[in-house]
């Protein structure tokens, strides 16, 4: 009997290691990661800490794809986001942050893909989390990657779940996320080589008459003064993108602004999307809708809707997240081809649209 305690415990301790070698805990210091201006390493709370006052900063020579991330940032009552990111490819990344001056608030956590240095919080509202924070010491922020999917816990408790990663990028740079200036300690890093395949991510068809895919131009500066000439639009070159199975178009994925990653003191871009609708027979349909941050929709060359969804357009608490189901327009189409042109306005938060026609 105590022959095989001894050999349980042994192969216990054995398991053990195996686990713990896969466990990679990255020291603040400057020799680990790839400083920028923003960043500076000091010893604080008897622990070594990464102050990050704005941007981005990666771990050195380091991939990830499966497996679990996690840090501690301490409690900061000002404004201010603080978070990790993950499979980042040039501008390209996943990311998940808190914003501490929130706590208790329906959006104190919350997902965003990064899109050519973009972040795009507004298109996905189902990912936001209500989390309350220590107003004192260190709050442990941990995210658990499968594949597609993830999930999000704040000090042990998981907070959110993530179903589907929008980038489309299964491995790359990992590393944190600050804005406004936020302090990091104890970054670990676990890597999976295989993953539990028994999470399903969803997979939600997509319902009908939703508009699937536009023809889309390069980003152009916007300026409000300034008419826009339809005539130009007939010229310009379009490119045929695809929706999420939702319908969002997320316009940053797709092309690159001219001005980008300053948040609201970006200069606002527009790019033109349109679509056809082929009638056998003069009707009238219903195009419902939602944008950000701005559009102005012409129907066969007539400007037939103009409209503000921007963040704060509407109060200092306005999100402007998007619901297809939000703006209704009747269109009176006649028999033939007509055309559906839309020029989207965005500065910052995410650039999108999504419709449907009925």
């Amino acid at each position: 009997m105590r022959k095989f305690l001894y050999l349980f415990i042994a192969l216990l301790g054995f398991q053990l290691s195996i686990a713990q070698k896969f466990t990679k805990k990255i020291g603040m210091n400057s020799s680990n990661w790839n400083e920028t201006d923003n960043s500076v390493f000091e010893r604080f709370d008897n622990r070594e800490t990464l102050v990050l006052s704005s941007g981005r900063i990666t771990v050195k020579g380091q991939k990830f794809t499966n497996g679990t991330i996690e840090v501690d940032v301490f409690a900061n009552s000002i404004r201010s986001f603080a978070g990790i990111t993950f499979r980042r490819q040039n501008d390209n990344m996943e990311e998940v942050y808190m914003r501490m001056h929130k706590s208790s608030q329906v959006d104190a956590l919350q997902y965003t893909p990064i899109f050519n240095n973009e972040s795009n919080w507004q298109l996905f509202r189902e990912y936001q989390a209500r989390v309350s924070f220590k107003k004192i010491g260190w709050n442990t922020l941990r995210v658990e990657v499968n594949n597609e999917c993830a999930e999000v816990y704040l000090n042990d408790e998981k907070v959110m779940s993530i179903d589907n990663l929008r980038t489309n990028q299964n491995t790359g740079e990992v590393g944190l996320f600050a804005l406004f200036s936020n302090r990091f300690s104890n970054f670990k890093i676990t890597q999976k080589d295989t993953v539990e395949v028994h999470k399903a991510c969803s997979n939600n068809p997509t319902k009908a008459n939703v508009i699937t895919q536009w023809e889309i131009t390069k980003a152009k500066p916007y300026k409000e003064k300034e008419d826009l000439n339809f005539d130009d639009f007939l010229k310009e070159k379009y490119t045929t993108v695809a929706t999420e199975r939702s319908g969002l178009l997320p316009i940053s994925k797709y092309i690159r602004k001219t001005f980008s990653g300053n948040f609201e003191e970006n200069e606002e871009d527009y790019t033109i999307v349109y679509t056809t609708i082929d009638t056998d027979q003069k009707e009238t349909r219903t195009f419902s809708f939602d944008y950000s941050d701005k559009i102005i929709v012409y129907l066969n060359g007539e400007v037939i809707f103009k409209g503000n969804n921007a963040f704060r357009a509407k109060g200092i608490q306005y999100m402007g997240h998007i619901n297809i189901n939000t703006n209704k327009l009747y269109l009176p189409l006649e028999k033939g081809l007509n055309k559906i042109h839309c020029v989207v306005i965005d500065k910052a938060n995410g650039w999108g649209i999504i419709g449907k026609l009925e």
